[in-house]
C-alpha cells in the first residue's frame, strides 16, 4: 500500500515474519538464506599483499521491488588467471520470504577481476542503482538499466570515464558540489607489482609473512566528477582542480559526511600507517584539515594502521564523531566531535580500548541494533597473517566479532550478542540494512577464504523504530541528507551515506530507534539542496518514503 501525503508516501514495506531469539541478539542465516557465497583469496606461499586483505559486501534494492539484495565482491588467483573463473562476484537477489536466488549470470555482475571494494549509488539519475567494483587491477563500472522490465548491467567504465587501473580499496559516491549529480571517489592503496615483490620475513626467523605496508610507497586516490546528463553522464578526473591531490596516504576506508553541519559533504580517508585524512568542502574545494582537527593521529600523537571508518552521534550533541579500526595491539580509535571543526581522541573514555586491543579490526558500524534510540557499534574482526601464531603466541589468525552497546551518551560494553559472535573467522568487508524489513538493521559481513554470514537481527524490533527512506528530484538517494527525529524530549540525528565500513556500501534508509515510544513527536529533513522539510506526529513502526517537496511544502 502506498500513499502520497505532502511529499511523503506512507509505505508498508515488504516483510516476512520470523521469531526472535532470547537472550540471542543476531542469528547467521546465510545458508539457509540461500546465500551460498564463498570468499576465495588465493593466497599461496608468495604472501602476495593483495591476498589478506579480504573483500566488500554491498546492501541494495537493484530491482527496485522495496527489498535489500546482497552483492558480494570476490578476488580469485593472483598468479593463476584461469582459477578466477570460479571466485568471480556473486548477485544474491531477495525473494521477500527470507531467502536469496543467485541472479549473477542474468544481471551480469560477475566481474572476475582481483575484486576488493564495491559502492553503490544511481549516478545517472534515472531511478535505479549502478554499483563501481574496485579491484586490484582495472575497475569495473555497472550501469543498471532496465530491458522488458528486467534489471540488467552494462560495462561503462572507459564510456563514463572513470577507468582506474591501480590497486583500488574503498570507493564512494558523493554529490560535492551540490549540482544534484554524484561524483565518485577512488581511493587507492599501494604502488605493489605481483612481478616483482619483496619477501619479507619475521625478525631473526625463516617465517614468511605479508609485508609492512610501509615497504612501498603510496598510490595516488582519484576523484571524478560527475558532468550529468548534457555530456552523457560522463566524468571527469578533477583530482586537482578540487584539491583532493596528496602522496601520503595509503588509504582503505572512505566516508563522505558534513563533518561542520554547513551543508556541504567533507571527506575523511582511514589510511594505513599514514596520517588519516580529513579534507573539509569549502564550496566543491577541498582542505586538509586532518592534523589541524586531531582526527590524524591517536591521543599518544602515533600513527595507526587504519582500516574501516563510521560517523555517528554517539552522545547526543548533534555531532558525528569519527571511528576508526585499526591493528591488533594498537586498539580502535573514536574521536568526538567537540564542533569548530575540532575532535578528541576519546577511546579509552568511552570504553572502547582495552576491548579492542587483541583484536585487528576491519569492517565496522554504528547501527541501534536493539531500537533503544542510541547508537550501538559493530566491529569485524580477522588477522592479516594466517601465521601470526607462530611469531605471537597471544593473537589468533581468526578472531570473533565484537559488539559494543551505548550505555547512554557515548558510553560502550561489550555484549554478548550469541553464538555467531563467538565463532571465529577472517572477517573483512561489513555492510548494514534491514533486509528483512522487520525494522532493525542486520548485518553482511565478509570473509576472508570462508563462506558470507548474514547476521538476522533478532533484538530490534523488540522497541518501536521508524524507517525514512529520502527521495530526491536529482541526487536519487539525498546521500548526504541529515535528518532529525524527535521523540520523548530526546533528538537523534542520522546523515544519508551508502558507503562506510570498510570497502563495502550499506542501505540508503534511516532507521531511528524509538525505544518505549509509539511515535515521532516530529521529524525535520534537511535536503541536500537546502531544503528544510518539518513532519509533524508520525506512528512508529513503518517505513517513510519522503519525496522531495515542492516549494509550498518546505519551511
Amino acid at each position: 500500500m502506498l500513499r502520497l501525503l505532502a511529499g511523503v508516501a506512507l509505505a508498508v514495506a515488504p516483510t516476512f515474519t520470523g521469531e526472535a531469539g532470547g537472550s540471542t541478539k543476531f542469528i547467521d542465516v546465510a545458508w539457509e538464506a540461500g546465500v551460498r557465497f564463498q570468499h576465495v583469496s588465493g593466497a599461496g606461499n608468495e604472501h602476495h599483499m593483495p591476498e589478506t586483505y579480504g573483500s566488500g559486501v554491498a546492501f541494495l534494492d537493484y530491482d527496485a521491488d522495496g527489498l535489500l539484495d546482497l552483492y558480494w565482491v570476490n578476488s580469485g588467483s593472483l598468479e593463476d588467471s584461469e582459477s578466477s573463473l570460479v571466485a568471480t562476484n556473486a548477485l544474491y537477489r531477495n525473494s521477500g520470504d527470507g531467502t536469496f536466488v543467485d541472479r549473477t549470470k542474468a544481471s551480469s555482475v560477475g566481474d572476475a577481476g582481483y575484486g576488493m571494494g564495491v559502492a553503490v549509488g544511481d549516478y545517472d539519475n534515472d531511478g535505479d542503482l549502478d554499483m563501481y567494483v574496485t579491484n586490484y587491477g582495472p575497475n569495473v563500472l555497472y550501469q543498471n538499466a532496465m530491458e522488458a522490465d528486467v534489471p540488467t548491467f552494462h560495462i561503462l567504465t572507459h564510456e563514463a570515464g572513470v577507468a582506474d587501473d591501480g590497486w583500488g580499496t574503498s570507493a564512494a559516491f558523493s554529490d560535492v558540489d551540490l549540482d544534484g549529480y554524484l561524483d565518485l571517489y577512488v581511493a587507492n592503496y599501494l604502488n605493489y607489482s605481483i612481478e616483482d615483490h619483496p619477501s619479507c620475513k619475521v625478525a631473526g626467523t625463516d617465517l614468511t609473512i605479508y609485508c609492512d605496508p610501509r615497504r612501498f610507497s603510496p598510490q595516488r586516490d582519484r576523484f571524478f566528477h560527475n558532468l550529468g546528463p548534457a555530456e552523457g553522464w560522463a566524468f571527469k578526473d578533477r583530482t586537482e582542480a578540487t584539491g583532493l591531490v596528496q602522496d601520503l596516504g595509503k588509504e582503505l576506508g572512505v566516508l563522505f559526511l558534513d563533518v561542520d553541519l554547513d551543508g556541504d559533504q567533507d571527506l575523511y580517508l582511514a589510511c594505513d600507517l599514514t596520517p588519516n585524512l580529513l579534507f573539509m568542502n569549502e564550496g566543491g574545494l577541498f582542505k586538509d584539515r586532518g592534523l589541524a582537527s586531531g582526527t590524524s593521529l591517536n591521543d599518544e600523537g602515533e600513527l595507526e594502521a587504519g582500516m574501516g571508518v563510521d560517523a555517528a552521534d554517539v552522545d547526543g550533541d548533534g555531532l558525528p564523531d569519527l571511528f576508526v579500526t585499526n591493528f591488533q595491539w594498537q586498539s580502535n580509535t573514536l574521536y568526538r566531535n567537540l564542533g569548530g571543526g575540532f575532535f578528541l581522541d576519546a577511546t579509552s573514555a568511552l570504553g572502547l580500548e582495552g576491548a579492542s586491543m587483541p583484536y585487528l579490526g576491519f569492517g565496522t558500524g554504528f547501527i541501534d541494533y536493539d531500537n533503544d534510540s542510541d547508537m550501538d557499534l559493530f566491529v569485524a574482526n580477522g588477522h592479516v597473517d594466517e601465521n601470526v601464531e607462530q611469531y605471537d603466541a597471544a593473537s589468533r589468525y581468526e578472531q570473533r566479532n565484537q559488539l559494543f552497546e551505548n550505555q547512554g551518551r557515548g558510553r560502550f560494553i561489550e555484549v554478548e550478542a550469541g553464538s555467531v559472535m563467538e565463532t571465529e573467522g577472517v572477517s573483512r568487508g561489513t555492510a548494514f540494512g534491514d533486509y528483512d524489513n522487520d525494522g532493525d538493521v542486520d548485518i553482511a559481513v565478509s570473509n576472508s577464504n570462508g563462506m558470507a554470514h548474514l547476521l538476522q537481527n533478532q533484538e530490534g524490533n523488540h522497541n518501536h523504530w521508524l524507517g525514512i527512506q529520502l527521495k530526491g528530484e536529482a541526487n536519487c538517494d539525498a546521500l548526504g541528507a541529515r535528518v532529525t527525529v524527535e521523540s520523548g524530549g530526546r533528538k537523534r540525528h542520522l546523515q544519508v551515506h551508502r558507503t562506510r565500513s570498510y570497502l563495502s556500501s550499506s542501505d540508503a534508509r534511516l532507521l531511528f530507534g524509538l525505544g518505549t515510544k509509539a511515535e515521532a513527536d516530529a521529524v525535520t529533513i534537511e535536503w541536500p539542496n537546502g531544503t528544510v522539510q518539518v513532519l509533524g506526529s508520525t506512528k512508529a513502526d513503518q517505513y517513510l518514503v519522503v519525496m522531495h517537496p515542492s516549494a509550498d511544502q518546505a519551511h
